[in-house]
């Protein structure tokens, strides 16, 4: 599989993504609740997902694989989806959106540091043997310059607001900065490509409404119901970042799941993320420009992520795949 695929869909899964950092920041500065922004996406996600894959036919082999490993579905899509999810929409109520979503973009480094956690089959001399994933330094050291830009971008911000208000809307975005990957990875290597990317949101969504449906119970008791306003945007991100960009973000990643430097590679795309959610800010919310030095910490960004991305095609044209089978439960 040539790389440029894969990254041009992650690229497409980005501009969508960035809906999500721009209507939270939306729904929270118009009162709405993080407690909706979050439950209510996933929920908004079931109808329409549950419509395109019984379109394809596909429901009762997922089904069928649910049934297989059900505690397995349910903690990774918590992980995957509701470790990932409430995290930001929390971070909304403390961080512009542009800033989560520059902050987020850990998660590329992330990526690599999980590699452990996971086994891989090759070839020996022997015959098949497993062996565990190592951490790709390479791409790790390209993906420290875009830690730097995160760095860059947070500091101006971070000498406005006092330490509580930045841990608060800084602290959340990490630990979805490891969920995410971490749910998504496990996920593929318990599908082991017997789901497509449809399938497997699906999957995904519907293990992880258990606790979509305590938060919600949580909301009830806590903030009342959500506006009609706050619906009606939670209903635009479940279509565009829950549906359209998990979809297509999902199906970057199975193409490139057997090659972790290739993976870390459509990761990477997700940077762009930074560029949309501060352009649809601007244009939505009519929020200031960012200062000069936070401009400096995300052209720093995309520096890093176009190395990252540049570093990792070379890599795959030039070394011989290794990798023949799915990874192996750690």
């Amino acid at each position: 599989m040539h790389i440029m695929k894969p990254i041009v869909i992650g690229i497409f899964a980005a501009f969508f993504f960035a809906f999500t950092f721009v209507l939270n920041a939306s729904m929270d500065a118009t009162g709405g609740s993080w407690i909706w922004s979050a439950a209510l996406r996933y929920i908004f996600m079931v109808p329409f997902l549950v419509a395109i894959v019984l379109a394809r036919r596909n429901l009762k082999p997922l089904l069928k694989e649910m049934k297989k490993a059900p505690q397995a579905w349910l903690l990774w899509s918590f992980i995957g989806f509701g470790l990932f999810y409430m995290p930001l929409c929390f971070a909304a109520a403390y961080s512009p959106g542009w800033l989560i979503a520059g902050s987020w973009q850990i998660t590329i480094i992330a990526g690599s540091l999980i590699a452990p956690f996971f086994f891989a089959r090759i070839h020996t001399s022997s015959g098949p043997q497993w062996r565990r994933e190592k951490i790709p330094y390479k791409g790790l050291m390209f993906s420290i310059i875009i830690l730097l830009g995160v760095i860059i971008m947070q500091v101006e911000s971070a000498q406005k607001i006092s330490l509580e208000v930045f841990l608060l809307g800084f602290l959340p975005v990490m630990v979805a900065c490891f969920a995410y990957p971490l749910g998504n990875r496990k996920m593929m290597e318990l599908c082991d490509g017997r789901l497509d990317a449809y399938q497997r949101v699906l999957g995904m969504t519907l293990a992880s409404l258990p606790f979509w449906f305590i938060l919600s119970i949580y909301g009830v008791s806590t903030v009342g119901v959500p506006s009609i306003s706050q619906s009606l945007q939670s209903l635009i991100v479940a279509i565009s970042s829950g549906v359209i960009a998990t979809v297509l973000f999902f199906k970057a990643t199975d193409l490139v799941r057997k090659d972790m430097k290739k993976l870390a590679a459509v990761e990477a795309t997700q940077s762009l993320e930074v560029l949309f959610a501060l352009a649809g800010e601007i244009i939505i919310l009519s929020i200031a420009l960012p200062s000069p030095t936070s401009w400096i910490g995300i052209i720093v960004v995309m520096l890093g992520m176009i190395i990252h991305s540049q570093a990792s095609i070379k890599r795959s044209t030039s070394i011989p795949e290794k990798i023949i089978d799915n990874p192996k439960s750690s």
